[in-house]
Order: structure tokens, then C-alpha cells, then sequence
């Protein structure tokens, strides 16, 4: 990271050096310390001829010192060598703590003078009300300072912050699901690098998901010719019709997996769903029923979406509660939500333990016992939560009032 480490030490080292020439231009052009302390010794020299001596009485040395601050407009004391008060006018100020020499400070009164006299007196000066303007000077002097390097500062941090954030969007984009997703090469330092680096890892991400499909699509043409050859051969069996029967549904079932593993793939390389046709929700479920022998109810919405899609979804719903509510009947309900639809077939099968009701959406996920009982749950519920969020919704496993499942599915109209 050494070039990014140069630019940013670079932008910093800019900002200051324009920071300290400002501050510069500002001191050489305004009254500095410097010259208010080359003219201190000839000021001293001058009040220490304006007051009277340390022979005179203090009566004298306090009508002067009234007299020239009141003629100044400030509060004035005069101390001894020793820190005595000898006189003063205004506001009392305090003995100064500074070495001897003239001084100028910013303290209590805002605004303090001391001037060590020759004859060893100190004579100390205030101004208060000039505090407000001092100070409002002083802030906007520094905003505008502080403004202009902000400005300078900008160009040079934005071009690398814009960037990285270029380089976060692609890679939310190769995590949303587009796979073409590609940065831009700007520059030649560590952030153009890491451009580089993610554009070759999208790249090979890409030909690695395009293979799988590939091989996933020609698994499926080889698996099917196969299984198209059984099935002329068992119409053409004679023998056991029971024999038959069974290995009709066994050949059914493979060529319904090959079918889901191909869905589930197209979903995950396209999360959304492609197609939007008006579905009648209600009337497909009833469809579904019929075919599967449960009963439907409810309320007829509309919604955009897949029809094949959400059609296999309702499919692979009943399916579930057909092969795991253990022979009970089987109910499908569509209800209007906001925005959408609510979808659930319940059964009164022996339920699902809680720990399992997220899992068994998961593909080819095997329940506690599932190896005596030959139970599992294949792709059938994963291509379910993968359709429901392909249109906007969810799908839950819930817990039968009085016994039994709820698989509930949400979707977006």
C-alpha cells in the first residue's frame, strides 16, 4: 500500500503547508507580537515619564493613572516592585505573572498590557470591551482557514473515496447475483490493483457458476434420455403391475428432482423473478388442490409474478403436506396482505419439532430419525423459500393451532 500511503501522506502535507502560508500571510499582514514588542521599551520609557516618581505621594501617582486611563477608556493598576497595589482605576486587575518586559496576553479581561517600568513599578493595563471583536475576528479568521483547506483537502481524498465506493457497489453487485458485475481501472496504485484483482475474481466466480450450469444442464439431458428408455421399458413390461408401479413413481421422482435441481439453479444465478403475468392466486392454488385432493379457500388476489414459478411453489407445498401430515387432510388458504398475498398449506400430521422448522427449508435436509423412516425433505421447500423470495416474499414453518403444520408463504404483488 505504499503509492495510496504516499498519496494520502502527500494530501495531509498539502493541507498543512497551505494551512501554515495562510497563517503566515495572516500574521505578516495583521499586528503581530514581534512588532508590538519592538515598541515596548520606548512605551515604557514614556509612562514612566508620564507618572509621577516613587518619591511622590500615591495621591499624585493615582490622579495620573486615573486620569491617562480614563483618557484611554481602560482599567489600569500600578504595582510595586514588591506586588503592593499603589494605585488603580475600573475593574481591579491582578498582579501579572509574567517575566519582566512588556507582555501581551489573552486572560480574564480578554485583553491585559504589562509594562515593566525603569524604576522597577508595573503598570498594568486592560481594554475588556474589546474582547467580542477580538474574538469574533479571531473566529472567523480561523473558519476561514479552516475552509480552505477543506476545500484544498477535497479533490485529492474524493478521487480515492470515489473509488473505493465505485469498487463496494460492484462487489454488492457480484453479491446480489450479476455475475458480469465489473469495476472500473482508474490509476495505477493499490486501489486500481484491487480493482484488477476483484474484476479476475468475478471473472473466474463467473466461468466457475457458468461451468456448473453447464455440467448441470448436460447431467440433466444424460440423466433423462436413461430414464426416458425406463420408462418405455416398464409400458412394455408384463409381469407384477405392483412392480411396475413402483418403479413408475421411482423413475417419476428422479425426473421431478432433475427438474427442481434445474429451477433451483436458474434461481440462484437470477434471484428475481424474469417473467410478470397477472396470477390469480387463489384460482391457481384451487387447481393445485384439485389435483392433489385437498380444498381451498379464501380470497382472490392478483398478483405480478411467474406463473410457472408460483405454480410449482403451490405444487411443492402440497406435495410436502401430502407425503409428511401422515394421511390428515390437507388445507390451502389465500388471504390479501399489504402489498401482496398470504399463502398457507396446513396439515395435522405430527408437526415439526421447533428447532427443525427453519431447516427444513433447507435442500435435502434429513430430520432427527429421517433414517429409519426413509424421511427427508429433498429440493421441494428450498425451491420453495427461493421462488417466494424471487417475488419479493418468505416462506415460514409454523406450528398447527390444536396439531399439525402451517407452511406459510408471503409474497410481493
Amino acid at each position: 500500500m505504499r503509492r495510496l500511503a504516499t498519496q494520502i501522506h502527500l494530501t495531509i502535507a498539502a493541507a498543512l503547508v497551505l494551512f501554515a502560508m495562510l497563517v503566515a500571510a495572516v500574521w505578516i499582514h495583521g499586528p503581530g507580537m514581534r512588532e508590538e514588542m519592538l515598541r515596548t521599551a520606548a512605551v515604557a520609557d514614556v509612562v514612566a515619564q508620564l507618572l509621577p516618581g516613587p518619591d511622590r505621594p500615591r495621591e499624585d501617582l493615582q490622579a495620573e493613572v486615573a486620569r491617562l486611563a480614563e483618557q484611554l477608556g481602560v482599567d489600569a493598576a500600578v504595582f510595586s516592585p514588591k506586588g503592593e497595589r499603589l494605585a488603580s482605576f475600573g475593574a481591579p486587575l491582578p498582579l501579572p505573572r509574567f517575566r519582566p518586559g512588556a507582555h501581551v496576553s489573552l486572560g480574564r479581561t480578554q485583553y491585559d498590557i504589562a509594562l515593566w517600568l525603569p524604576d522597577g513599578r508595573v503598570l498594568v493595563a486592560a481594554r475588556p470591551h474589546r474582547g467580542l471583536r477580538h474574538y469574533g475576528s479571531a473566529a472567523v479568521t480561523l473558519g476561514l482557514l479552516s475552509l480552505a483547506v477543506a476545500l484544498a483537502a477535497w479533490p485529492l481524498v474524493r478521487r480515492l473515496t470515489r473509488r473505493l465506493e465505485n469498487l463496494r457497489l460492484r462487489v454488492e453487485d457480484l453479491g446480489g447475483g450479476d455475475l458480469e458485475a465489473r469495476a472500473p481501472v482508474e490509476g495505477r496504485d493499490e486501489v486500481a490493483e484491487l480493482a484488477r484483482s476483484f474484476n479476475r475474481a468475478a471473472g473466474r466466480i463467473q466461468q466457475l457458476v457458468e461451468s456448473q450450469r453447464r455440467q448441470l444442464a448436460f447431467a440433466s439431458h444424460e440423466l433423462r434420455s436413461p430414464l426416458a428408455r425406463l420408462r418405455l421399458s416398464l409400458e412394455m413390461m408384463a409381469g407384477d403391475p405392483a412392480l411396475k408401479e413402483r418403479a413408475a413413481q421411482d423413475v417419476a421422482e428422479l425426473d421431478g428432482l432433475i427438474d427442481e435441481l434445474l429451477e433451483s439453479s436458474r434461481l440462484e444465478a437470477r434471484p428475481s423473478a424474469e417473467r410478470r403475468d397477472e396470477v390469480d392466486l387463489l384460482a391457481l392454488a384451487a387447481e393445485e388442490a384439485a389435483r392433489a385432493g385437498a380444498e381451498a379457500e379464501g380470497t382472490a388476489v392478483v398478483l405480478q409474478g411467474d406463473a410457472r414459478l408460483l405454480r410449482r411453489l403451490v405444487r411443492n407445498l402440497l406435495d410436502n403436506a401430502l407425503r409428511h401430515g401422515a394421511g390428515s387432510p390437507v388445507s390451502v388458504r389465500v388471504e390479501p396482505r399489504e402489498g401482496g398475498a398470504r399463502l398457507s398449506v396446513a396439515d395435522r400430521g405430527p408437526g415439526i419439532a421447533p428447532d427443525e422448522r427453519e431447516r427444513v427449508f433447507e435442500p435435502f435436509h434429513r430430520p432427527r430419525g429421517a433414517a429409519e423412516t426413509g424421511a427427508g425433505y429433498g429440493l421441494g421447500l428450498a425451491l420453495v423459500r427461493q421462488i417466494a423470495r424471487a417475488h419479493g416474499g418468505e416462506a415460514r414453518c409454523l406450528a398447527r393451532e390444536g396439531g399439525g403444520t402451517v407452511l406459510e408463504v408471503e409474497l410481493a404483488g
